[in-house]
């Protein structure tokens, strides 16, 4: 069996968070070793998986049998374990350690325990996660993610023990019925038979008609609040120009349900104008697709973390919407909620997010972010940003056209995948790309360029008409430089450094920074001068160069 599942791994193209492959032929570090167990041992909780595996005796890029001679001896080895479990969060140790001969080839195979249920696992006093191949410290978000499987405490789902329906707002509930029979048109009948005690308690919204927090949150009159407290359930809404400074703002409180289209009012959603280009672009759209401007909010509501009394954040900027909420990203990477379209397995406000489902006003399959994603990508406009730092949400939608190029790189170019677009977006932001991304985009021939000034590559340019763009990006062959150099001295006898420079600056190419064209200036003077086609007549500090007579 143990050997069964060593042909598995080395079957993988690749490693991933839980499993990893290392050399060790004779020792390797006990930390390095203690860091990589409660890496892998918290990888696996998140993971869904109950153990994962590291390999010692198999090359990890090639995956070949090397073999191992760490800790040959049997009772050494066995040792192991009680040193691990000294070190580790609740003694927490290896399952098993397996002693394979593999092509001839000694391979042993650690198999770690996936963190328990709500317990992150450390290793000398310090959690360890994985990023892809990379041991990294495990984030706050993933720590979150871990303890709060230990508890089925849910903020929202509580019940207020002062509250009755008569503290819950009459237009609220209205609209609340609207969106639920919208939601359930099957149901529509029925609905319009049922009291207001029964609609809320189907719609589960109340308990047995018992006013619950979410009650009070999407559906409780203004003068409700205090029965949140010290919770302050509102939204505000700010206007602020280039410089940041504010223009306007406004605050929403209860009932949140009505709150999000008073919101949604506030933007000033005008149309937006392409420069037409052929046939490629439509001739306007709205700035913001209204679901996305709507989604947005919600997710807020759904997500916020009530008990850290903060506010939920609308900024509109001139080109651009900021949407904040407190309370980290549960489902941890906002790749894999829109490329997997993985739906989410635990929830901060399970209650709430359940009656926002059934009023209407999120998608807690998950597909909401991941429509947002479409509809900017439909539109040819940069994807949404999410800053997931400060243990808090920021998502940033833009309004407008960052990038033409990369516009009629999506319009001309269908076959690209989300995933795909979601790296080419990173590129015309100017964001580093991690080493996966970087390989898989040069290996489709869509980016040229050296890390991390990346442009989009000839071939790409050449199918949408970007040519021009592309010289700029790439620059010219240095036999070129070095000719326009020697042309220029010989028309004007003379040029020094400043000379020299305003002649080449804007020849090379866009993606090098200023140190890095002084630099690139540097090697093809002193190239000429190495060649005997030029010399220096002025000083090292105030260089005065002509040409060589032959």
């Amino acid at each position: 069996m143990n050997t069964h599942i060593l042909e598995s791994l080395l079957s993988l193209s690749s490693e991933n968070e839980v499993f990893e492959f290392k050399e060790a032929k004779n020792n390797y570090d006990f930390t390095k070793l203690g860091k990589y167990f409660s890496a892998i041992s918290n990888e696996a909780n998140l993971s869904s998986k109950p153990y994962g595996w590291l390999v010692f005796g198999v090359e990890d890029k090639k995956h070949t049998v090397v073999g191992t001679n760490y800790r040959s001896n049997r009772t050494d080895l066995d040792k192991l374990k009680g040193e691990m479990a000294n070190k580790t969060t609740n003694r927490i140790t290896f399952i098993e350690i397996h002693d394979v001969i593999k092509e001839g080839h000694r391979v042993l195979m650690f198999q770690i325990p996936a963190a328990p249920r709500g317990i992150p696992v450390s290793f000398d006093g310090h959690y360890y996660a994985r990023d892809g191949e990379e041991l990294v410290p495990l984030n706050l978000e993933k720590i979150e993610r871990i303890r709060a499987q230990a508890t089925q405490h849910d903020w929202s789902a509580a019940v207020v023990p002062d509250a009755t329906i008569e503290d819950l707002d009459e237009e609220a509930i209205a609209l609340a019925r609207r969106n639920y029979k919208s939601k359930f048109p099957d149901k529509a009948e029925e609905i319009d038979k049922w009291d207001d005690i029964t609609f809320l308690n189907k719609a589960k919204v109340t308990v047995k008609g018992k006013v619950t927090r979410t009650a009070i949150i999407l559906l409780g009159k203004d003068e409700s609040e205090h029965f949140l407290s010290p919770a302050d359930v509102k939204i505000r809404w700010k206007l602020v120009d280039k410089e940041n400074n504010d223009i306007d703002y406004d605050i929403f409180g209860l009932p949140l349900i009505l709150s999000v289209e008073k919101v949604f009012a506030k933007i000033r959603n005008i149309k937006y104008r392409y420069m037409q280009e052929g046939t490629i672009f439509p001739a306007e759209v709205s700035k913001y697709e209204p679901f996305s401007i709507r989604e947005a909010i919600n997710n807020c509501i759904a997500h916020q973390d009530y008990t850290k009394g903060a506010r939920i954040n609308v900024v509109e900027m001139e080109d651009q919407l900021v949407f904040t909420n407190y309370g980290s990203f549960i489902p941890g990477s906002v790749e894999k909620v829109v490329i997997e379209d993985a739906p989410e397995e635990f929830y901060r406000n399970k209650f709430l997010a359940t009656a926002m489902f059934n009023l209407k006003m999120v998608d807690t399959a998950g597909g909401g972010i991941k429509k947002i994603f479409n509809f900017q990508r439909e539109r040819y406009f940069p994807l949404p940003d999410y800053d997931l730092s400060d243990d808090k949400v920021k998502v940033s939608i833009s309004g407008k056209i960052l990038d033409m190029n990369y516009a009629r790189l999506l319009a001309q170019n269908k076959d690209l995948t989300l995933d795909e677009i979601i790296m080419l977006d990173k590129v015309q932001k100017k964001y580093s790309l991690s080493q996966h991304e970087e390989n898989h985009l040069k290996r489709r021939k869509l980016i040229e360029g050296r890390k991390p000034n990346y442009y989009i590559a000839l071939k790409v340019a050449q199918t949408i008409g970007q040519k021009a763009g592309y010289s700029k990006n790439k620059g010219f062959d240095k036999i070129y430089y070095l000719d326009l150099i020697e042309k220029s001295i010989k028309e004007h006898g003379s040029l020094v450094r400043n000379d020299i420079d305003e002649l080449l600056w804007n020849k090379l190419p866009e993606w090098m920074s200023d140190k890095q064209k002084k630099i690139k200036i540097n090697n093809l003077l002193g190239e000429l001068r190495r060649n005997d086609k030029i010399v220096n007549e002025g000083t090292f500090k105030m260089p005065r160069w002509v040409l060589i007579k032959p």
